[in-house]
């Protein structure tokens, strides 16, 4: 099949209205079905970090895997390969089509929120990475979308923003990190985003023909990020599918632009014949099915991919732990307890169940007393209810009841929920029509004392407890954001006293805020308690006691969703609350203290030279505890190696800017970010790009270069027990006349050993390692260029000289 010429004749038989109408969504999450020519509906869900499919429902629970910063740590394509697989098996059991993902925008400044659901600084390492997720995505017949095309690496203001950026630095950089999924992957749609490049909106820019369809051969579908596609004018370009629906920008518009002769009826055609071809995939055209499912293991691959995905930055000697030598453990964080799985946003997905970092040591270590310190808090706002102390005054079962009531009081719509945190984005429920969103439960507490009872949402709330009404406010969003607003809103709050076992009778009463456009309708609501207001320093000093008492420490530090989440950018890099004044405090008390870091992106750790070993272990997953045991006790090799730079102190980092300046974020930085920026400022970060350390050790000897496509190496395991290595190759080439990188990423590949044993590797280089962009397309500069192989960007003990042509 000729995926995109041959539905000429299934394409006669469509009006102009109905090939118009393809083009929109039909609702939230799937566009419009055409019976008369055999085409279902398709749905599309995000997905980057898990499938959640058409419904953000605890009742329809999905995998929740670990972040993409934590796959891309393990520097694995085949890891990727198998991510793509199991969120591939996830759309089918959700009947999904196609997943909105991977996201691959660039780590250009750690501060980017969005940060945890990207790859890496660098463009080859996200290129291998997207390419293998997508293949493995598009075996099982499920779209996969690499997204956002392009430039959009920041959040703030990112509907708006106008990224500037020189054409080298674009073809090199950030589009060089999509190209290899197309062309190589042949992803079967793109996703456009928000923001503006070099002046014209990212659904309405020539980018979208040139280079994805001309230069790398694209036949799929582009669809918008969801509202991007903002007027008549886009439906000129090479953008196919405008998201969600049924309200857009085209629709009967784009009809009378058409017959006005503003718009070419052969651009329209050719967007329905890339839909069409898109439905053949995924076999939602009659005539197409999907190939065979794969049974795979999700949780099993969760807890294998968190454990790929960690990175042992710093090791004297403490790890890995005997389990029988060890009596007495103290477990101590916020995060450690109430761990962060996942990020903040679109990515967000609602799994069956969580291992927490406590539960999994308690599991691994049945034999030894594990006590637990809060330490610090590190909860900002509300934190949901646990479903077990929540009883459903209706049912009497777990959970609470929700109703949706008419301006009069009059009940729309109710149902039994299990959670106290709800999202209605797409669906059934009647939130367009809903004057008030009610929430009851009777709430159980754990623990005796004074609590902070409320909601975390945007609009008028109201809290009541045993029916008094104990506060009415409010709750205004941060920004005009729809991520924020709904996935990190504000919270409201007010004190009461409780008594362990004692139920309350718990109602809450939202007036969310008027619908309003194509996101209109859209409500979220937390209910819970916020964090206790514990004396800071009586929490250290509990932890310290502990810690004092135990044969070691694990400290689990790390964000919140005020940090990391879609819809703001950061605004330090610093932990937050009294994390680091703990680690300190603990350190001092257990000199085998080892630190956890919970955080899906590069923060700072001034104490790391003062404690024994730190691990990034990024947002886990599901499995997240269970992988964290197996790496301290060595069941597992810690896997990963960093695909982002990590500093010593803010003012250090290069290329740090998010915020734009009269509307427009300039890339003045050119090819220089990440660890190219950090080398050419000549200063010394926390932890390289590419650094991580094993169980064992590693020999690399004999590199030598085959041809400007790959170099060999010798690689032995010298140590006593089986390992991980990522072997990283580099290219420098100190006398050019192109402003290059004191040196690039090259290739990489991850070689698993015996001990004892060696192994003779191929590194295949990326084929542009040697070609800069200039006036007249991609070029390469005759001469010699220095290859460098080592563990990290800065550790490189193996070079050779290589002529290219």
């Amino acid at each position: 099949m000729n995926a995109v010429t041959d539905f000429d004749d299934l394409l006669g038989r469509l009006s102009l209205e109905e090939k118009v109408r393809v083009l929109t969504g039909q609702d939230f999450w799937s566009t419009h079905p055409l019976p008369s020519i055999g085409l279902r509906s398709m749905v599309l869900s995000d997905g980057p970090s898990g499938v959640r499919g058409a419904v953000w429902d605890e009742r329809d629970p999905s995998l929740n895997l670990p972040s993409a910063t934590a796959l891309a740590s393990s520097w694995d394509l085949a890891v990727a390969h198998r991510y793509g697989v199991v969120s591939a098996r996830e759309a089918r059991r959700k009947n999904v089509d196609v997943v909105l993902g991977p996201t691959i925008n660039l780590h250009r400044s750690p501060l980017g929120g969005r940060h945890f659901e990207a790859f890496s600084e660098d463009p080859v390492l996200t290129a291998g990475l997207a390419a293998a997720y997508v293949t493995g995505v598009q075996e099982l017949g499920v779209g996969a979308t690499p997204k956002h095309y392009v430039a959009n690496d920041f959040e703030t203001d990112r509907f708006t923003a106008n990224v500037v950026v020189d054409e080298r630095t674009l073809r090199e950089v950030y589009l060089l990190a999509f190209e290899q999924a197309v062309t190589e992957s042949k992803a079967w749609l793109v996703m456009s985003a928000y923001n503006s490049v070099n002046g014209a909106t990212a659904s309405e820019n020539d980018l979208l023909e040139t280079p994805l369809n001309t230069d790398w051969g694209f036949d799929g579908v582009v669809v918008s990020d969801w509202t991007a596609v903002r007027s008549v004018e886009s439906a000129k370009y090479s953008q196919d599918l405008a998201m969600p629906g049924p309200i857009g920008a085209w629709g009967d518009a784009l009809v009378e632009a058409v017959r006005a002769g503003e718009v070419k009826e052969e651009a329209i055609d050719r967007k329905v014949r890339r839909i069409l071809a898109l439905a053949a995939r995924v076999g939602a055209l009659e005539g197409y099915e999907k190939p065979p499912t794969q049974q795979v293991d999700g949780i099993a691959f969760a807890r294998t991919a968190a454990a790929e995905g960690t990175v042992l930055v710093r090791n004297e000697n403490e790890l890995p732990w005997q389990a029988a030598a060890l009596q007495r453990v103290a477990v101590i964080g916020h995060n450690a307890r109430d761990a962060r799985t996942q990020g903040g946003g679109s990515a967000t997905v609602v799994p069956k169940s969580v291992v927490s970092p406590l539960d999994g040591i308690r599991a691994a270590l049945p034999n030894a007393e594990v006590t637990y310190s809060l330490g610090a808090v590190v909860q900002q706002g509300v934190a949901e209810l646990p479903v077990s102390t929540m009883t459903n005054p209706e049912s009497g079962e777990p959970g609470a009841r929700v109703r949706f009531l008419a301006a009069d009081g009059t009940e729309l719509f109710a149902e039994d929920r299990f959670a106290s945190a709800l999202v209605y984005l797409g669906t059934s429920a009647p939130t367009g029509e809903t004057a008030v969103l009610e929430f009851h439960t009777t709430w159980t507490p754990a623990e005796s004392g004074a609590v902070q009872l409320g909601f975390a949402s945007v609009g008028r709330g109201r809290i009541f407890a045993d029916g008094e009404l104990l506060r009415e406010d409010v709750a205004v969003p941060v920004g005009t954001d729809l991520g924020a607003a709904l996935l990190s809103p504000p919270s409201i709050a007010a004190p009461l006293t409780v008594t362990a076992g004692q139920p309350i009778d718990v109602r809450i009463q939202l007036e969310p805020p008027k619908a309003e456009g194509g996101l209109g309708g859209v409500v979220g609501l937390t209910v819970g308690v916020e964090p206790a207001d514990d004396d800071p320093q009586t929490l250290i000093d509990e932890a310290v006691a502990a810690a004092r008492a135990a044969d070691v420490a694990v400290v689990v530090v790390g964000t919140n969703s005020r940090v990391e989440s879609e819809g703001y950018d950061r605004t330090s890099l610093a932990l937050p609350g009294r994390q680091d004044e703990l680690v300190r405090a603990v350190a001092a008390a257990n000199p085998r203290t080892v630190v956890v870091v919970n955080a899906g992106s590069p923060v700072l750790l001034p104490w790391r030279d003062d404690v024994q070993a730190v691990l990034a272990t990024y947002f886990g997953g599901q499995e997240y505890g269970n992988a964290l045991a197996d790496v301290l006790l060595g069941n597992t090799e810690p896997g990963g190696r960093l695909p982002t730079t990590w500093p010593r102190d803010e003012a250090d980092v290069p290329v740090i800017d998010v915020t734009p300046k009269d509307g427009v974020v300039r890339y003045d930085e050119g090819v220089h970010i990440g660890y190219r920026a950090w080398l050419k400022a000549g200063t010394e970060p926390a932890y390289e790009f590419g650094h991580g350390l094993g169980y064992t050790t590693w020999e690399l000897s004999d590199l030598r270069a085959n041809d400007p496509s790959s170099v060999a190496l010798t690689v032995r395991n010298t140590g006593e027990r089986a390992g991980k290595h990522v072997v990283q190759v580099y290219a420098e080439r100190s006398e050019s006349a192109i402003d290059r990188p004191v040196r690039w990423l090259a290739g990489f590949a991850v070689v698993r050993l015996d001990a004892g044993q060696a192994r003779e590797i191929t590194v295949n280089l990326h084929q542009r390692t040697f070609e800069h962009w200039d006036s007249t397309g991609w070029a390469t500069e005759p001469g010699a260029f220095t290859i460098r192989a080592g563990s990290s960007v800065s550790d490189l003990p193996l070079s050779t000289e290589l002529q290219v042509r």
